[in-house]
């Protein structure tokens, strides 16, 4: 095999772009016929995916590895956490999780990390051509630096080169770079190729005195500017945005959020769809008039209900079912429409049960073995049947009535539960919404007489080649630094 160069891209901030950049150059390379990989060494999210062997993995490093064509597998994310605190998350090491750890305990457990970190660095480089890593958040927080594994850290210790990118939509662009830099040891500079200006929109030739002088003050290579793509969609890696696209469509949703909402991209599938006008309903917001209410899945899921009851949630959902309104609930959104919910072994924080909302009769015990599948099934509704595949990520174990109308049928079992009435429905399953033919059932259920046919994953595809045609055309000196 023709080893090619690895490639580590880091961002001045959070959000700067390097999950992007990275799918852009999976894409590129992979059309060039590359033997591509993505990975990330720690990724602090609560957005997951499931691998065929049942492992859970960030969410953008499966994106990434659609973008190569490869299945999402563990060793593309080693460590992962989800965070159920404001001071602890869950760790995730190879797919599975070790247990919860306060953030003063796990940075004592980083350098065990580096090393199942640098197990799956090394599987990758045995098996693939180039790999393409993510940094994560900022290199030059000073106080995250000692045991650091997310960037310097493990680009030091896996002799990885580094690119930075910076946002130029957020302003600032060149005194980020600079000063990120700046911020860096000697051995960690020089480990630098260069940078990458992200989301420029105008006329490049009024940047171009700027980017002169990066390059003379710093000595490193820009290697390009990559445009604002207006409208683009790329699974986000945490961060809740979903801004209104369709206002005034014919369904009107509404998706509550909780602290600790986990896998919120569920709803991209329905924030895209030309027929649904989809509203984020965030703290101090009241629920608007909708057809439909989606409690979507959580990482804390009694928190959270208490959360929802604190902004007067229950009351306003109740209102919306006495007037016909459907509500669907996701993965912890479904336990939260049950009677109980019940930890006794502190899974998710201290021992003890909750009263859910009542508006479906099952009872949820979270145990410790978490559940993790990609699903393929039906989904049967109003007498009808569609194909919907999924994923499952959960701890709870829910039964009940309503369980014996699940809605969902799998290979040997039923998921999920339907009220007597048909106003109330739950599911454990991830990326429901993602099946076009799933999508449009549930449209149907939610009170669209006639939805469009909506093709998600073709549009997630057109996106990542979209996204590699910007890189092809403003980046082709990265590429072939990378290749050469």
């Amino acid at each position: 095999m023709n080893r090619l160069r690895n490639l580590m891209v880091q961002g001045t901030t959070s959000d700067a772009g390097k999950s992007t950049v990275v799918a852009g150059l999976c894409r590129a390379l992979q059309r060039r016929g590359v033997q591509v990989v993505p990975f990330k060494p720690q990724n602090m999210a609560l957005n997951s995916a499931v691998t065929a062997e049942g492992g859970e993995i960030g969410r953008a490093q499966a994106v990434q590895a659609q973008a190569c064509r490869l299945r999402p597998h563990v060793d593309m994310n080693p460590v992962l956490l989800k965070p159920n605190s404001d001071i602890g998350a869950q760790v995730i090491i190879h797919g599975k999780a070790v247990g919860n750890m306060e953030a003063r305990v796990y940075h004592g457990y980083k350098p065990t990390a580096l090393k199942k970190v640098l197990q799956s660095w090394q599987r990758l480089n045995d098996q693939y051509q180039t790999v393409m890593v993510e940094g994560a958040g900022s290199p030059a927080e000073i106080n995250l630096r000692e045991n650091d594994i997310a960037n310097m850290g493990f680009a030091e210790a896996a002799d990885c080169p580094v690119v930075i990118v910076a946002d130029i939509d957020k302003g600032g662009v060149f005194a980020s770079l600079v000063g990120t830099l700046e911020l860096l040891s000697p051995s960690e500079q020089a480990r630098v190729e260069g940078f990458i200006i992200n989301r420029f929109r105008g006329d490049i030739s009024l940047l171009q005195p700027g980017l002169d002088w990066l390059e003379q003050r710093t000595g490193k290579k820009v290697f390009g500017v990559l445009p604002y793509l207006m409208g683009f969609h790329l699974e986000a890696e945490d961060a809740i945005s979903h801004p209104q696209r369709n206002q005034g469509a014919g369904l009107k949703v509404a998706a509550l959020t909780y602290p600790r909402t986990s896998n919120h991209t569920d709803l991209d599938a329905l924030a895209l769809h030309p027929q649904v006008d989809l509203s984020i309903v965030r703290y101090g917001d009241s629920i608007p008039d909708c057809d439909l209410i989606l409690l979507p899945g959580s990482k804390n899921v009694r928190n959270d209900l208490e959360a929802l009851r604190q902004q007067g949630w229950e009351g306003q959902i109740r209102r919306h079912l006495r007037y016909g309104g459907k509500v669907l609930g996701v993965c912890g959104g479904f336990q939260m429409l049950g009677q109980t919910i019940a930890d006794p072994q502190g899974i998710e924080g201290a021992p003890g049960s909750s009263a859910g909302l009542g508006w479906l009769q099952i009872d949820t015990v979270l145990e410790a073995d978490k559940q993790l599948h990609q699903v393929q099934g039906a989904l049967n509704l109003m007498g009808d049947e569609a194909s919907i595949t999924g994923y499952e990520i959960h701890c709870g174990i829910s039964q009940g009535a309503d369980c014996d109308n699940a809605p969902v049928s799998l290979p040997g079992r039923r998921d999920g539960a339907l009220s007597a009435d048909g106003q109330v429905m739950g599911t454990y399953l991830h990326g429901l919404f993602d099946d076009k033919n799933a999508l449009a059932l549930i449209l149907r259920w939610a009170g669209l007489s006639q939805p469009q046919a909506f093709d998600y994953e073709a549009l997630r595809e057109a996106e990542i080649d979209r996204l590699a045609d910007s890189v092809e055309q403003h980046l082709p000196e990265l590429l072939a630094w990378i290749t050469r």
